[in-house]
C-alpha cells in the first residue's frame, strides 16, 4: 500500500515540473517573438567599396620626321592615243599583220594598205614632167652662151635692163623655175606613193578598225584607232588640303578590286593639275605607270576606263608625332597619363589627319604615353589601369 502511494506522488512530480518547464519554453519563446516584433531593423552603414580604376591602352609617342600615306580613287586613262587617217584618196585594200582590235603593233609597223596603181602612175607622170623641165633648162642653158658671144662681140654697153634682155635672163629664171616646180610635183607624187601605206607612229596597241577592207577612202578619212601602251595615266581625285604634301616624282602604289588579292602596281606621280573636279570640286593629280599592259613585266594589267585606288607615298619634310585617329577627342583633344597614371587633358595641332592616322605638329613631347583606347567618360586627374598597345 506504501509502495502503490510512493509510486503516485513521484509520477504527480514528474508531471508537474514538464508542465512547468513547457510553460516556461512558450513564455519564453512568446517573449522573443515580441521582442522580435518590436526591435527596429538595425543595418550596419558600410563606406561604398572604391570603384576599379578604368583599364586603357597607351601609346609611347616618337616624334619623326614622316609623312601621312595619302589614299585617292582614279580612272585609267590613254598617255597616247591617235585616230590614223589617210593622207591619200583610194581604195583601203588590206590590213597589216596583227592589226585586229586589242593586237599591239610595233613602231613602223605596217597598219593598211591602199591601192597604189594611181598613185604609180602620178609618179611616173612626174618624173617625165621633171625629165622634161630639165631638158627645157639645158636648152636655155645653150642659148644663153650663144647670146653672151653675141652680146661680147657687139661690142657695145648696153643698160642692165636691156642686157638682161638680151643675154635672156628671164627665159632662164623660168626654165629654171620649171624645174623645180617639176621636181616638187615629182617629190609629191612619191609622198603619196609612201603615205598609201599606212604605219604606226609608236608602239601601240589597236582599239578599233574605223573603216574595212575595200572601203574608198578619201582624204582624212579615219581608218585605226590606236592607243600608245608605254604608258598610261591614272587621273586621280583628292581633298585639296593634301597637295601640300605632294610633289612631283613621289611613288604611287595602284590596287583595283578586279585584281588578284595581293597584287599591286608601281607608278609616279608625274603632274598636279590646275583644274579641278567637276562633280566634286576636289583637286586633281596625274600618275604615270610605265608598262601598264604588263607586256613586258609581271603583274596586273590596267584597262582604260577601270577606276584604281592609289596609295601615294609623299617624302618626309618634317619631324611629326604619329596617332591612331581614335586618340583624338573633338577639338583636337588628347588623354595622356601623368607618372602617377592620372589622366590630364591636352590640346594638340594637328599636321594631318586621315581616317586611320593623325600626325601631331605641336602639343606633345617625345616619349609621352597617349591614351588610344578603354575611355568612356574621362575626367582629369582620373586614375587608370594601364595596358601597352601596339606601337
Amino acid at each position: 500500500m506504501i509502495d502503490s502511494r510512493f509510486r503516485f506522488s513521484r509520477q504527480t512530480g514528474r508531471f508537474h515540473l514538464g508542465a512547468l518547464a513547457a510553460l516556461l519554453v512558450l513564455v519564453g519563446g512568446a517573449t522573443l517573438a515580441w521582442w522580435l516584433l518590436n526591435q527596429p531593423p538595425r543595418i550596419e552603414r558600410r563606406p561604398p567599396p572604391e570603384p576599379t580604376p578604368p583599364l586603357v591602352e597607351v601609346i609611347h609617342t616618337q616624334r619623326v620626321e614622316q609623312a601621312p600615306t595619302l589614299e585617292a580613287f582614279g580612272r585609267v586613262e590613254a598617255e597616247q592615243q591617235a585616230n590614223i587617217a589617210s593622207r591619200v584618196a583610194g581604195e583601203l585594200t588590206h590590213f597589216g599583220q596583227d592589226v585586229v582590235p586589242g593586237g599591239v603593233v610595233e613602231q613602223g609597223a605596217t597598219l593598211a594598205t591602199i591601192d597604189q596603181a594611181d598613185l604609180r602612175l602620178a609618179l611616173e607622170d612626174a618624173e617625165a614632167e621633171l625629165a622634161n623641165a630639165q631638158a627645157q633648162l639645158a636648152l636655155e642653158q645653150g642659148e644663153q652662151q650663144r647670146a653672151r658671144s653675141e652680146y661680147q662681140s657687139f661690142g657695145r654697153e648696153l643698160s642692165p635692163e636691156r642686157r638682161a634682155l638680151v643675154l635672156r635672163e628671164p627665159q632662164l629664171r623660168q626654165a629654171q623655175a620649171g624645174v623645180t616646180q617639176a621636181r616638187v610635183a615629182r617629190d609629191q607624187a612619191a609622198l603619196n606613193l609612201e603615205r598609201a601605206t599606212l604605219t604606226t607612229p609608236w608602239r601601240a596597241m589597236v582599239r578599233e578598225r574605223l573603216a574595212g577592207a575595200g572601203s574608198l577612202l578619201s582624204q582624212g578619212s579615219e581608218v585605226i584607232h590606236l592607243v600608245g601602251v608605254e604608258q598610261f595615266w591614272v587621273r586621280a581625285s583628292l581633298p585639296g588640303e593634301w597637295l601640300g604634301w605632294l610633289a612631283v616624282g613621289d611613288r604611287v602604289t595602284l590596287t583595283s578590286r578586279g585584281w588578284p588579292t595581293g597584287e599591286q602596281r608601281e607608278g609616279e606621280l608625274v603632274s598636279i593639275l590646275p583644274n579641278l573636279e567637276e562633280n566634286g570640286l576636289q583637286a586633281q593629280v596625274l600618275i604615270a605607270v610605265e608598262d601598264p599592259l604588263a607586256l613586258e613585266s609581271s603583274g596586273p594589267a590596267l584597262r582604260l576606263g577601270d577606276i584604281v585606288r592609289a596609295i601615294l607615298h609623299p617624302k618626309p619634310r618634317e619631324a611629326l608625332i604619329a596617332l591612331p585617329s581614335s586618340a583624338l577627342r573633338p577639338g583636337d583633344v588628347v588623354w595622356t597619363l601623368d607618372d602617377d597614371d592620372q589622366l590630364r587633358q591636352t590640346t594638340v595641332t594637328l599636321a594631318y589627319r586621315g581616317e586611320t592616322q593623325a600626325l601631331v605638329r605641336t602639343g606633345l613631347d617625345a616619349d609621352t604615353r597617349v591614351v588610344v583606347a578603354g575611355l568612356a567618360q574621362p575626367s582629369d586627374g582620373q586614375r587608370v589601369r594601364v595596358r601597352e598597345a601596339a606601337q
